[in-house]
């Protein structure tokens, strides 16, 4: 492991807005699931996350367009999630959090309709493992036990099998379809939507084309 790696690391340890829950302080649940909004934020003002954040910039993006909401971004990596931690001290946000978890522990962290709306920014498409993709019935069922009824799911991608993946999902279940688009910068796009990861760039510097999604589940 690089020196830099290693004190990105011991720096993470520093941050108050970045959480690293080791497994049991998730059992049966994780001391702040229904109490985001009380304990951490100190407001009741809707809460969105960003699954598999990388580096942060999506979460710290929306937090700076609306502070009147609050945001989290979960990723596995605590490497990248350095980024995003200090990104937004520099910024002396206090509408943002990080957690560092699998996407998988979500059921553990936030209780029935404590989040408002979730954003998927280029997952790993997992080609080959369906049960692994972050649109898979699976994981759906998941979101679906956190969001209120109304709640919003956003996907970014620049994978086109992952974009007709999530479209197939969404019909096949009969969760509602909002928005969606294979070349989301061919047109005009809102605020949010301009938010460029690092990923992104990296593709559209590529060619690549960007897709979209915006839907709501189903009544459960």
């Amino acid at each position: 492991m690089g020196k830099k790696k290693l004190v990105h690391f011991q720096e993470n340890l520093s941050f108050p807005h970045l959480f690293q829950p080791a497994f049991d302080e998730l059992i049966p649940e994780f001391r702040l699931r229904s109490k985001w909004h009380e304990t951490f934020f100190g407001n009741n003002n809707p809460l969105s996350l960003e699954l598999g954040c990388g580096k942060g910039e999506y979460t710290v993006g929306l937090a700076s367009m609306y502070p009147g909401r609050n945001f989290i971004g979960i990723d596995w990596k605590g490497a990248r999630l350095w980024r995003g931690c200090k990104t937004a001290e520099e910024l002396r946000l206090r509408n943002v959090a990080f957690i560092r978890t699998q996407v998988g522990q979500i059921e553990t962290l936030f209780s029935p309709g404590e989040v408002s709306e979730i954003w998927i920014t280029f997952p790993d498409p997992q080609v080959k493992k369906e049960r692994l993709r972050l649109t898979a019935p699976v994981f759906l069922a998941k979101y679906g036990n956190i969001l209120p009824p109304d709640g919003i799911i956003h996907l970014k991608t620049d994978d086109a099998f992952f974009f007709n993946f999530t479209i197939d999902v969404i019909g096949a279940h009969g969760h509602r379809l909002i928005e969606a688009t294979d070349n989301l910068y061919a047109g005009s796009t809102h605020d949010e939507l301009s938010i460029k990861t690092f990923y992104e760039g990296k593709w559209l510097g590529m060619g690549k084309k960007i897709c979209y999604v915006k839907f709501q589940l189903c009544e459960r």
